[in-house]
This record gives C-alpha cells, structure tokens and sequence, in this order.
C-alpha cells in the first residue's frame, strides 16, 4: 500500500478548491498531436480535463488506489476510452510510447526524496519525449512567511479534513499530513532552488524554454511557485 492509497478515498475533496492548473495543462495538450503522458495522474484531476478536451492520455501513478478513482471518476466523464492508467513508478514509468507532451502536475515531483532521485525522475520523462516533444511541470519552494504561518499547525483545508505542514528549512522538507474521520496519511516533499533545478535540467538533457511565476505564465521572480516548460535536447 502507497502512501496516497490510504487518502485515496478523500483526495479529491481535499483538493477540491485546486484548480489553477488545469487549463495551463490543457492548453499544452491542446498544443500537440496524438496522446499525452502524465506522470502522477492521480485521481485524474487533470487528465479527465484533458481528455474532455478531445486528447487521449497516458497516465501513471504508484498508487493502485488513486487510480482506482480515476477511473470511476473519467467513467462518469464519459471519456474513459481516452484514458490509458498504469501503475508505476515516475523514476521508471510503463510507457514505451514516445509523445510530443510529458506533464507532471501539482508538485508531484518533490516525492523525490534526493536530488538523485529527481535527475531519474527528470530522465525518465525526457526518455518518453520524441526529439524536440515538451516536459511541462511544477514545483514550489516555500517562502519565509508560509512557513511561519503553517509549521505544526492543524488547518482545516476543507470542511472535515486537516492538514498539517512540518517544514525542516536545513534539508527542505516538508513532511505534510493529511487526516480525516476516516483516513490519515502522512507523506514527505523535498524542495529545490531554482538554479538547482536548472543544474538537475541541465544534467537530464532537457532545455528550459520558459520558467514561469505561477499558470497565467507571468515570469518567475523569484516566488514560491516555479512552473517549467523544458524540451528533449
């Protein structure tokens, strides 16, 4: 059992008010021919979006649980025939298909726990890439006063459901539970600066075409939210 299969139940109305996203990522969608991978699908918070929109995807996740939902939830869509759910793993995801478009939503590449382990999670994707095919993903690095205002507390993210964010600054993890009357789990983010994450790009032979501030694509300056537009050297 993955971490994420114990919450899978409640994931989506825990994060239900998270939606900013979702149209960046299918704009990129929209952007290219034949399927799109995403990496950390999920319960399909972006993939049955993208699927709606007419564009078939392959999607991966560890958690046999989320996926489980993903599917019930892409059924009830009525986009099910567009939607391809593997379990695996995104330092090595069953993909063989090559495709213009490998997406990673939601921050979902700082499970990683090393900077290792980002590099063959960054490889791996560029490995599903066609010359020139377009690695789009987002992650964070938390600001002074986020931290100050969430460590250790429990917050009420939404109605019946806590969470809780324990931040380590010296090795930049956030350890962040997540609870409710009937589900708890409790799971691990490692943060990188941008310079670093262009460094690890770099190594992983993908070029960074844009670093974007937040998903209306104005630029980074520096903030919390770092979102990459990478392609296939």
């Amino acid at each position: 059992m993955t971490l994420y299969d114990r919450i899978a139940g409640i994931y989506d109305p825990w994060s239900r008010s998270v939606t900013e996203d979702v149209e960046f990522y299918v704009g990129h969608a929209l952007a290219v021919e034949g399927p799109v991978v995403e990496l950390a699908v999920g319960t399909g918070r972006v993939a049955i979006p993208v699927a709606r929109a007419g564009r078939r995807v392959i999607g991966v996740d560890s958690s046999s649980a989320m996926l489980a939902v993903a599917r019930a939830a892409a059924r009830e869509a009525g986009v099910d025939g567009l939607l391809d759910l593997r379990v695996g793993d995104l330092r090595e995801p069953p993909v063989p298909e090559r495709v213009d478009l490998v997406i990673c939503p939601f921050r979902s590449l700082l499970h990683m726990r090393t900077e290792d382990e980002k590099l063959l999670a960054l490889r791996a994707a560029r490995n599903l890439l066609v010359d020139g095919g377009a690695f789009v993903f987002d992650v964070f690095a938390p600001s002074r006063e986020d931290i100050e205002e969430t460590n250790g507390r429990w917050l009420e993210r939404e109605p019946g459901i806590f969470e809780r964010a324990d931040w380590d600054e010296d090795s930049r993890t956030l350890s962040l539970s997540v609870r409710s009357d009937a589900a708890e789990t409790t799971f691990g983010l490692h943060w990188l600066s941008a310079p670093e994450w262009f460094r690890l790009l770099d190594e992983a032979e993908l070029a960074v075409e844009a670093l974007y501030g937040w998903f209306d694509g104005r630029p980074y300056d520096g903030d919390e939210d770092m979102v990459f537009v990478t392609r296939r050297r």
